[in-house]
Order: structure tokens, then sequence, then C-alpha cells
């Protein structure tokens, strides 16, 4: 599968973003679609995942009450609504996807190209 994450831009502190996730092939119900974070001189982290099938949702502390992830099954597409942005939610957002969850980004298989998220302060 080939995912084409998009939607990143420059934001104010307190503003909202939504990203997009595109999958193109097919997306097993077993599936898991996830994001990661990068910033800056700092690890790949976990942010969000859904159980493609069933629609199970999993958060990182750091965003949880903040960020919703959701998916489309008729666009195969996976979103990321992004409210109450902080600078620290700076980074580069990738999509991906994985057979079993986890927060580990090595359990993910595919990747997206990434989309810039920056949040002015």
């Amino acid at each position: 599968v080939q995912l084409q994450a998009s939607g990143g831009g420059l934001v104010q502190a307190g503003g909202s973003l939504r990203l997009s996730c595109a999958a193109s092939g097919r997306t097993f119900s077993s599936s898991v679609m996830a994001w990661f974070r990068q910033a800056p001189g700092k690890e790949r982290e976990f942010v969000t995942a859904i159980r493609w099938g069933v629609g199970s949702t999993y958060y990182a502390d750091s965003v949880k009450g903040r960020f919703t992830i959701s998916r489309d099954k008729s666009k195969n597409t996976v979103y990321l609504q992004m409210n109450s942005l902080k600078p620290e939610d700076t980074a580069v957002y990738y999509c991906a996807r994985g057979h079993h969850y986890g927060s580990s980004w090595n359990e993910y298989d595919s990747w997206g190209q990434g989309t810039l998220v920056t949040v002015s302060s």
C-alpha cells in the first residue's frame, strides 16, 4: 500500500489543522493506521492509531483530548484532526500502516512521505 499525507501548514497556537492520509491499494480490515511525528533533533514518536476494521482508537497522552483520528473507508483515507495546537506539536507528521497495533515506529511497514506542521506561539 502507498500512503500520501497532506494538510500540514503554519498555524498559531490554539488553532486547528486537519491532516489526511490517502491509501492506494487494498487496506485490510485487520490493518492499523497510525500517525507519528518527528520534531527536529528528536526521535519519531507515536501520536495516535486506529484499527481500520473496527475503528478502535489509541492516543499518546500528550495529544489526548486535543487530537482525533478517524477513517473513511469509502475513500481509503485516515484523518487527524488537531485542535488546541501548541508550539510543541511542531513536527513532521507521518502516517503509517501496520498489521498490529503498537506505539513503536518499527511495528509499521508502510509510511507516507510526511507533512510539516508548524505551530507558532
